[in-house]
């Protein structure tokens, strides 16, 4: 798959088909993503895949917290968001969630239905194996910048091989049963998980693409000679 496709076809999954993804692939995707750029080579991330009975398990442990513990769960560890969320950046969140929820017919008003919905990121969506990525404590802004990288780095190579993904920093709210869980070292700080797998192209949770602001309104070039070319 040209790399152009694979960005274009690239979308946050979240129903997934119970097709298993093969360890050789996952192996393989981890294996290419290591190429992704990283300042001074440090190459920050960690990585923890689960599949089959491990997966089960932890999804087992969480569900009977549902009801009790969302969708704050533990506390995240870090803030995803700042805090306030100024213009236009509120606005664009606001207007995707709405997307989303719209996609499975659940009202803004109803909220017992949109927890149910948020609870399912703490199953991965159904996807048959999950990435756990974390990163050294003392690292700083620019190697958490590296980490993003490799993260999209994995999910363009996913689409390679014919799979989709969903990245979830949502998972920070659980950093404590995950980290018990997977065995990180308490100077590890829990990034976010990847959702790996099929992606299920007739839910009505698929169908909708968020969008993206115009060239212009992020951009601006300079120094720059010739005719641009034609799109």
């Amino acid at each position: 798959m040209d790399v152009r496709d694979a960005v274009a076809s690239r979308y946050s999954c979240r129903a997934f088909l119970p097709h298993p993804v093969p360890e050789h692939v996952v192996r393989a995707i981890l294996e290419q993503a290591a190429r992704a750029p990283s300042g001074g080579n440090l190459q920050p991330w960690r990585v923890v895949a689960l599949a089959g009975e491990p997966l089960e398990e932890l999804k087992a442990m969480l569900r009977p917290r549902f009801a009790t513990e969302l969708p704050r769960g533990e506390g995240a560890e870090y803030q995803v968001y700042p805090s306030p969320l100024d213009a236009p950046y509120r606005s664009r969140r606001f207007s995707v969630g709405e997307a989303l929820y719209r996609s499975i017919g659940v009202a803004r008003e109803d909220r017992a239905a949109r927890i149910r919905q948020y609870a399912r990121n703490y199953l991965f969506f159904d996807a048959p194996a999950a990435l756990f990525c974390s990163i050294e404590r003392g690292m700083g802004p620019p190697q958490w910048s590296d980490l993003g990288g490799f993260v999209q780095t994995v999910m363009l190579l996913a689409r390679a091989y014919g799979l989709h993904s969903c990245a979830q920093e949502a998972w920070t709210n659980w950093h404590k049963t995950v980290s018990r869980f997977i065995g990180l070292p308490a100077e590890e700080l829990l990034f976010c998980a990847i959702a790996i797998g099929y992606a299920d192209a007739h839910a009505p949770i698929n169908g909708w693409r968020s969008p993206r602001e115009s060239l212009a309104a992020f951009a601006t070039f300079r120094g720059f000679s010739g005719p641009a070319p034609h799109s």
